[in-house]
């Protein structure tokens, strides 16, 4: 992929679809790669957490509610609507497919940090705003789920705040004391990996008993650490290391393996469903950084790097339609059961992964790689001053 000038990120998920079950079947997509791949997901949010600039975080937090306001108000309109008008879907079914456009991943990540850029503005107003619009679509996910079962009122409400409040203060005020005594005591590199290790699993774990998703924990493990781990110590190389090495490769060679080509040839419908969701999505987030670009005076490359951290849909995307998918709401005329989302959105929802990924890899590169140049050149021609 490197030799023809193709982010590398796309030649893994190809790898996956190519040998994964809907390809040449070598590999079975079995609780192993499933469980590798959740692993890869919650390290790149890690990361995330980990590399960003706090201060700059700090400074820039108005922008980053503002851009995740962007990215998240602008995807639900345009996506109720187009779910409701244009695939006359159900008005729940259409509120949880905009949520879905709404949410986004930094499967780009991996490119900026390869770039070396990861102190830019634009990611970090990107990382932040990806938190934002992540946990409102997660949020809106969690409501549409308790009102298939009838469980919404006030205590709903009351239990998912006050889980939400103990979870934030463990991971943020608690996990930096803990990793502070652990770190200075002990020096052994293998221990030290693991206690990270364990604080982003960890992290996660306890985002899922407050009843949210797992990322959002793996994120705040990299904040509460981030501090502590030197960007040049051995202890961050080793991380970065394995990251790349195992974890975030598992991740999108799993994202692959869900691509069966095969069923967009046997139902048109398919077909339509997933050009709606992928124009709607692709529009939307578009649309989000463009007007977070006229808004904050940014460049073109800085717009075409929130375009791409926030375009590709993949995590969350997948976890609302698996959840809706498998919401029964009756029992239609043949006797077959009538989900809250169909098998046709499942479907397109895996070609919508794969053409935002690709597009939002391309972007990111393009971007990521002229700023990294006019840095460098800046850099050049200070030294020569």
């Amino acid at each position: 992929m490197n030799k023809i000038k193709v982010p590398h990120l796309l030649g893994l998920i190809i790898a996956g679809a190519v040998i994964g079950p809907n390809g040449f079947n070598l590999m079975e997509r079995d609780s192993g790669i499933i469980l590798s791949g959740t692993a890869g997901l919650l390290y790149i949010m890690f990361l995330a957490g980990l590399e960003i600039d706090l201060e700059d975080f700090k400074r820039n937090r108005t922008k980053s509610l503002i851009f995740g306001f962007y990215t998240f108000a602008i995807p639900m309109l345009l996506g109720i609507c187009a779910g409701f008008y244009l695939l006359n879907f159900s008005m729940i079914t259409s509120v949880l497919l905009a949520s879905m456009f709404a949410s986004h991943t930094l499967i780009t990540y991996p490119i900026i940090r390869k770039a070396g850029i990861t102190g830019n503005r634009a990611v970090n107003i990107s990382v932040g705003g990806t938190m934002v619009t992540d946990i409102l679509a997660l949020l809106i996910l969690a409501v549409i789920v308790g009102l298939t079962k009838g469980e919404v009122n006030i205590f709903f409400w009351l239990r998912l705040g006050f889980s939400t409040l103990v979870f934030g203060f463990i991971v943020l005020f608690i996990f930096p004391v803990v990793g502070r005594w652990f770190l200075e005591r002990w020096e052994d590199s293998v221990s030290q990996y693991i206690f990270v290790l364990a604080s982003v699993f960890l992290g996660a774990f306890l985002a899922e008993l407050a009843g949210i998703e797992g990322i959002i924990g793996a994120f705040l493990a990299g904040i509460s650490l981030n501090r502590l781990i030197s960007r040049t110590s051995p202890l961050m190389n080793r991380i970065e290391f394995v990251g790349n090495a195992i974890f975030i490769p598992s991740f999108l060679i799993g994202i692959g393996m869900l691509i069966n080509y095969k069923v967009f040839f046997k139902d048109i419908e398919t077909f339509k469903v997933a050009a709606v969701m992928i124009t709607v999505a692709t529009g939307a987030k578009f649309l989000a950084a463009w007007l977070t670009q006229k808004s904050f005076k940014f460049s073109v490359d800085e717009r075409r790097i929130i375009f791409g951290l926030s375009n590709a849909q993949a995590a969350a995307t997948l976890a609302a339609v698996v959840i809706g998918y498998n919401i029964i709401l009756g029992t239609g005329k043949n006797g077959e059961p009538v989900r809250l989302l169909d098998e046709n959105v499942l479907n397109g929802t895996i070609l919508m992964i794969l053409v935002t990924c690709t597009m939002a890899s391309f972007s990111a590169q393009k971007g990521a790689r002229n700023i990294a140049l006019l840095s460098s050149g800046k850099q050049v021609s200070g030294k020569n001053v």
